[in-house]
């Protein structure tokens, strides 16, 4: 398993911008930035897929497109993220065969977690830990016991998901997250640099 890397940033409506937060991302040096545009059209998103295919070229971060194999392809992203009820992980590598891209998957709960041991995705996402208004249809929340349970017992690279921010991250790597994603706690601040350098000095207390 991968050695812990701490946040791992969503960009949903940014209110700083996706330009300025994907910078952010890079200054910071962090492994992973996915770009989640839910209903937004596909040229919308593929525009600004690579818009930030340009800013992370070359750096430590990684680009990830959320749910769109196609627009992760076409833009040259590092990898694609899907949920559940996308395209499967196995049509999705049969779509885009490029060497060394990522393949993230959603997961919500014990089963879930299991049935991914056989798929093998580069990582998966463990969630909701805490309620998120973030989706039209929230997933049950998983809370931070089973969240621990699934992290600690998984061969796979983890990302725990769902409702984190600065005031319960402590929590969150107290119960065996190496890495957290986020999404309002970035993406509502006008400073996202500051903002994620926040949660990297709370994730270095547990992570020195």
């Amino acid at each position: 398993m991968d050695k812990p890397y701490g946040l791992y940033l969503i960009l949903t409506n940014p209110v700083a911008g996706y330009e300025a937060c994907a910078w952010a991302a890079v200054n910071q040096g962090l492994r992973y930035l996915q770009l989640r545009m839910k209903n937004a059209p596909k040229e919308e998103i593929l525009e600004k897929a690579l818009s930030l295919r340009e800013i992370t070229k070359g750096s430590k971060t990684l680009i990830i497109v959320n749910d769109h194999v196609d627009i992760a392809k076409e833009a040259d992203a590092d990898g694609v993220h899907l949920g559940q009820e996308d395209m499967s992980l196995e049509e999705a590598r049969s779509m885009w065969t490029a060497p060394g891209k990522q393949f993230g998957l959603s997961t919500h709960g014990v089963e879930q977690e299991l049935a991914a041991r056989d798929l093998q995705p580069d990582y998966i996402g463990v969630g909701p830990v805490f309620p998120t208004p973030t989706k039209d249809k929230p997933d049950p929340t998983v809370g931070l016991e089973a969240m621990g349970r699934i992290i600690k017992g998984s061969p796979l690279s983890c990302v725990a998901i769902g409702g984190i921010n600065p005031e319960n991250l402590p929590q969150v790597l107290e119960h065996g997250a190496g890495n957290f994603s986020v999404v309002r706690a970035v993406n509502q601040s006008h400073d996202p640099e500051s903002a994620i350098a926040n949660l990297m000095d709370i994730w270095r207390k547990h992570y020195p």
